[in-house]
């Protein structure tokens, strides 16, 4: 149980550490999982030494969440698949919460016919895509927590610019929903940062990011831009960077322009809340000094969206991660093939 503890506080170092050199890095999602993960082994290694009743208690509980927790989460996730095609159509994207629900349900499926056919190979199939699934769910709990945290993280009052990046547009030109939360939450702090800096000498400056999609008859950020102005924001505040394509070309060519104008300057970057860790990560590595915000979302598309950007993050660290999956993999076929 000591040993538990040790190994947690150990990691509850590192993440400390990690967050200190910057809050960014996926690393302190990492840590801050594995110092949860053997704090909750040592609390259940010294649950025997608990008042009576309380090791039965938590016994039970955790019967009922291993037991019913998988079905309700894959019931409530090909729930909000169902409407999520409903409402955006039925784009690969907007599919994954209703394959990741229906993939539980497989697996649990054949888990259970597993058990019943008393099959070795399936047996071992099964055992191996459990501890396959037990990784990529670790670091996708882990995303998730501390991109919850990294979102509710104070704004800083030093920077020089807000940086909203773009989506795509309506009819390719006018500003959807999605990007208009972006543009309010901009504004906002926008306004937030000028009213710190009024005390302090220059105001900071608006950069609308986004080029031109084929579909698009304009640049993003043109209608960006036209969306602050026709809702009163001063035009003189606001810059426009309309060469970029992907959240990677937002960082770099905002980058460029910042370091024109002003260089060493600093960043507020506004993307919507479920984009906002990842979008942290590609910062950093692109050399932005800038803190990333989200605005609010709909809440039935947070699933879907949170999933691909666990993906996109998971595959930016593919070497580790698919070799850590493809040896799972070896292990289990070494396994079937030892019997």
């Amino acid at each position: 149980m000591s040993y538990a503890f040790a190994v947690a506080a150990v990691f509850l170092l590192f993440f400390a550490l990690g967050v200190r050199r910057d809050r960014r890095r996926f690393g302190n999602a990492v840590h801050l999982g594995l110092a949860v993960t053997f704090l909750g082994i040592g609390l259940l290694a010294g649950i025997e030494d608990a008042p009576p009743g309380v090791a039965e208690t938590v016994m039970i509980c955790g019967l009922l969440v291993l037991g019913l927790g998988p079905v309700v989460l894959a019931g409530l996730l090909t729930a909000n698949g169902v409407k999520m095609v409903r409402k955006e159509g039925r784009r690969p994207s907007n599919l994954l919460s209703l394959l990741a629900g229906l993939g539980m349900f497989g697996v649990m499926i054949l888990a259970v016919t597993a058990a019943a056919t008393d099959s070795w190979a399936l047996q071992t199939l099964v055992v191996t895509l459990l501890l396959v699934l037990g990784y990529v769910s670790f670091l996708f709990v882990c995303f998730v927590g501390y991109a919850f945290l990294y979102g509710r993280m104070r704004i800083r009052r030093d920077a020089d610019y807000v940086v909203v990046l773009g989506s795509g547009l309506i009819g390719g030109r006018r500003v959807p929903p999605l990007l208009a939360s972006r543009l309010d939450r901009g504004r906002e702090v926008h306004e937030r940062l000028s009213a710190y800096e009024r005390r302090a000498g220059d105001a900071p400056v608006l950069m609308a990011s986004g080029g031109q999609g084929p579909d698009e008859e304009v640049p993003e950020s043109h209608a960006m831009a036209d969306y602050l102005v026709e809702r009163g924001f001063p035009p003189g505040a606001l810059v426009r960077e309309d060469r970029s394509r992907t959240t990677e070309e937002n960082m770099i060519f905002s980058r460029e322009l910042m370091e024109r104008d002003r260089p060493g300057s600093s960043c507020v970057i506004v993307t919507n809340n479920f984009h906002a860790f990842r979008a942290a990560i590609l910062a950093r590595r692109a050399g932005v000094n800038g803190q990333v915000v989200g605005s609010p979302t709909a809440a039935y598309f947070w699933p879907s969206a949170t999933i691909r950007e666990f993906v996109a993050v998971f595959l930016q660290y593919k070497v580790v991660n698919l070799g850590i999956l493809g040896t799972l993999i070896l292990l289990g076929a070494l396994v079937w093939a030892s019997r």
